[in-house]
């Protein structure tokens, strides 16, 4: 996971200044089933909500032109602050980007390249993604998992948690096939004094980010966990750099994949053309010490019957010699 630095520095690190929008009036299906006493549900996904209009302040209520300019100075370069530390992070990202042992083990080229691509920016919009949900129950020695799939390296997630009447331990992790990231520490947060918020971006994808809330450590008191989860996909020239720096990347890992592949191939050829000569001079071996045997037997049986007839002749023998010959009697 590449920290974002500056302004985003990392995912239990609260930024303030960048407030999430206002929560959904209604309550969102969470599909998360009470019963179980560990929950994995992702929440819902909703459109960010539009602004809402409320009464107009008067005029001693309204700030000088001044203040109004130094805010929206102040709000641009915190905009421009971001979006560089975002960019610098994504860059540091993609270029120690190493395919994983799955894509370079692939029959094919596609998984690699389509990695590599990531999305289309044809027709992209590089619309936000928003998961919401409100008093989400997370039982008394339970746990509730979200999972939330991020596919477009550079994304951003901001997240905002509350809870009701009492904290609870909360904590991020990134799952991905090389392992478990730990984002932020699992530990117990205030959340039902203030919202706990913050923001992340995410490097090496495809990955899981996984929002736990625990709630093991309590025997009496069941939580209630309100969320609001972002994800800002990245920008289409931050699509279009990307893919090019992992892009040079990918190369770089595959040239060397291929160089230790051919070395390796040499060492297998050599090794396969020593024992296919070694088993060619065994055969031959084999061929001519099976002659051999073939005479070996066959001199075997000769001898056989030899012996038995001389033993038949050495028992005749010795009957006349010691009884005398029949026709003398």
């Amino acid at each position: 996971m590449h920290a974002i630095n500056a302004i985003l520095e990392h995912a239990d690190v609260q930024s303030s200044e960048i407030q999430p929008g206002p929560e959904e009036s209604a309550n969102t299906n969470t599909n998360t089933n009470t019963n179980s006493t560990t929950q994995r549900t992702a929440g819902a996904m909703t459109d960010p909500p539009a602004a809402t209009t409320g009464s107009t302040a008067t005029d001693a209520e309204k700030p000088s032109p001044a203040a109004a300019a130094a805010a929206e100075e102040a709000a641009r370069r915190q905009a421009e602050m971001e979006a560089k530390a975002i960019a610098e992070a994504t860059a540091s990202a993609d270029a120690s980007y190493v395919p994983t042992p799955s894509l370079l083990n692939a029959a094919t080229a596609a998984p690699l390249l389509k990695q590599v691509d990531g999305p289309t920016v044809k027709g992209y919009t590089g619309k936000d993604s928003t998961y919401v949900a409100k008093k989400v129950p997370v039982p008394l020695r339970g746990r509730l998992d979200v999972p939330i799939h991020i596919s477009s390296g550079g994304s951003v997630v901001s997240y905002e948690i509350s809870t009701v009447d009492y904290d609870i331990s909360f904590g991020i992790t990134a799952e991905r096939e090389e392992g478990v990231t730990v984002v932020t520490e699992a530990a117990r947060v205030n959340s039902h004094q203030e919202p706990i918020t913050g923001k992340f971006l995410v490097g090496s994808v495809p990955c899981a980010i996984v929002f736990a809330f625990d709630n093991e450590y309590s025997w009496f008191k069941e939580k209630l966990v309100t969320y609001r989860i972002t994800v800002r996909p990245p920008s289409r020239d931050n699509i279009i750099k990307g893919r090019r720096r992992r892009a040079k990347a990918a190369l770089r890992a595959v040239t060397d994949d291929a160089s230790s592949a051919d070395k390796r191939l040499e060492r297998a050829t050599q090794q396969r053309t020593a024992l296919a000569t070694e088993i060619a001079r065994m055969e031959k071996e084999l061929a001519e010490k099976k002659k051999s045997l073939d005479v070996a037997q066959k001199e075997e049986g000769w001898l056989k019957d030899r012996v038995k007839l001389r033993q038949l002749q050495q028992v005749e023998l010795r009957n006349r010699m010691d009884d005398g010959w029949v026709d003398e009697e």
